[in-house]
């Protein structure tokens, strides 16, 4: 009908020609309207949560019912238990020899609720006999039916649900045995629906709140959808020109209308998808990084092994510490990706010393260079030395990147006023003053970088300098080398959320 009428005001009216939009493909799916698609969803998962919370709270609020009921019966047994134990009547201290005394006694002083009943039961050659204490007369009734008493009395268990002509009713029996050797019975009944009707009127009533809920969420859902709808177009057709090949390009936004702003956030969402796929390739390339280095050390050591039973041992020592610190390293590579895990580090007790030396002896095989291991700290440090090793690592091998074969890398470390240190330093290129800040950024260059790495080896040592509540210092002069340090509390610290817990 409205193609009809448009092809009619054109014939009349001549207009000026407009481009015709391009023609879909054939698609399959719904014709339903994005606006109504929108609000039938919303109401959907609506209906599905509070579907669930009312399910939710009915069942809790019967097995709250249930869970009241049993343990006023438990309640009341055990008052009755522990009155039967003394045998007498609390009022005249006369000794209780016979059932009828002993639940006459008792019930004389008990007050049921108007949904229970309390019960004496004894046996005689006669029959059984029920001595019933309730507030209504039909509770009353159903507790002296013979036929009720003989089921609860001969069932095996000691408590138990009955259905009645009122209603579900829960019962405890506790057996007595008077002086005279005749069997008999307490029993206390409780009638659930009244209970139970109370609980399911809370339900009706969060029903018929829910229902009104709906209502009024379709109402909103039905409004917001057609404001949210509304500039989808305009950005549609801009956004039809940025190539899916092609993130660099933006949509140009005009004004402050939520046209604009709709096109900013698609602007901001580009901007996320063009880091994404560029974070996404350089990861690749940091993993390879990464995991070249340990791999480098196994494969020296082993080459260099010898004959002598500690030199092998010693080589195995580091051999496994390098497999284990391979693992850690790809870990570490999807941490610094995302986010950083509150247990990065485990900071235990470490001799400087003995660390100082391991670092060293693992530096050796990175590259055909002159190692000086210039100092050396004494004392225990407070660190974790997987990562410290790992830190110390990175910043020789960022060394031998930026020096040449046969170059002179000095490595140390010192423990003075509660701060421990350890540094590289190389006779390098050095590092611009304005880059100092910029090269410990992941993913990041300097202008005299070396060969190889994706820029995230200065990253992890800044993310292990932090983690121990410490720094990275970089003190260089651009073409006389650099110094490249850890500087760390020799013990940090406690976690706060450790002091907290």
């Amino acid at each position: 009908m409205t193609t009809t009428m448009m092809t009619t005001t054109a014939t009349a009216e001549p207009s000026t020609p407009t481009r015709p939009l391009p023609k879909l493909p054939n698609r399959t799916g719904t014709r339903i309207p994005a606006r109504a698609q929108i609000m039938g969803w919303l109401l959907l998962v609506l209906l599905v949560v509070l579907l669930a919370v009312i399910l939710i709270v009915r069942q809790f609020l019967h097995n709250d019912v249930d869970n009241q009921v049993t343990a006023s019966l438990e309640q009341e047994a055990q008052e009755f238990a522990a009155f039967a134990a003394t045998g007498r009547d609390p009022r005249t201290g006369q000794l209780l020899t016979t059932p009828e005394q002993l639940f006459g006694s008792y019930l004389g002083q008990q007050y049921p609720d108007r949904d229970e009943a309390l019960i004496g039961v004894w046996r005689t050659p006669t029959g059984l006999h029920p001595l019933p204490q309730a507030q209504e007369d039909r509770i009353d009734r159903l507790a002296v039916d013979q036929a009720l008493v003989n089921q609860i009395v001969a069932h095996p268990n000691n408590s138990g649900t009955i259905e009645t002509p009122i209603g579900p009713m829960e019962w405890i029996k506790v057996r007595a045995q008077s002086e005279q050797g005749e069997e008999s019975w307490f029993v206390v009944e409780r009638y659930t629906a009244g209970a139970m009707a109370e609980a399911n009127r809370t339900v009706q009533l969060l029903v018929l709140v829910s229902a009104l809920g709906v209502g009024l969420a379709a109402l909103s859902s039905w409004v917001v959808a057609g404001l949210i709808l509304a500039p989808v177009r305009a950005v549609r057709q801009a956004a039809a020109e940025i190539s899916e090949h092609d993130l660099t390009r933006r949509i140009p936004v005009e004004g402050r209308d939520d046209i604009a702003a709709l096109a900013d956030q698609f602007n901001a969402m580009l901007d996320r998808l063009e880091d994404a796929f560029r974070i996404q390739r350089e990861f690749v390339d940091d993993a390879g990084h990464e995991l070249r280095t340990p791999i480098t050390i196994v494969r020296g050591n082993l080459e260099l092994l010898g004959d002598d039973p500690a030199e092998r041992e010693e080589v195995v020592r580091l051999c496994t510490d390098e497999l284990d610190r391979m693992t850690r390293i790809v870990n570490d590579l999807l941490v610094l990706a995302k986010a950083d895990r509150p247990d990065f580090v485990t900071p235990a007790p470490v001799p400087l010393a003995e660390l100082t030396s391991d670092i060293e002896a693992k530096v050796r095989s990175l590259a055909d260079r002159r190692w000086v291991l210039a100092d050396i700290g004494e004392g225990q440090v407070m660190v974790d030395e997987q990562r410290i090793t790992q830190a110390m690592v990175q910043l020789a091998q960022n060394a031998v990147q930026h020096t040449e074969q046969g170059s002179e890398i000095r490595i140390g470390s010192a423990a003075a006023g509660g701060t421990v240190s350890l540094w590289v330093t190389d006779h390098g290129p050095g590092v611009d003053p304005g880059e100092v800040e910029k090269i410990f950024d992941r993913f990041t260059h300097g202008s005299s970088h070396g060969k190889g790495g994706a820029g995230l080896g200065l990253a992890i040592v800044k993310a292990i300098a932090d983690a121990h509540h410490g720094r990275v210092r970089v003190v260089s002069e651009p073409g006389r080398g650099a110094t490249f340090g850890l500087e760390l509390p020799a013990f940090p610290p406690h976690n706060p959320t450790e002091e907290v817990a």
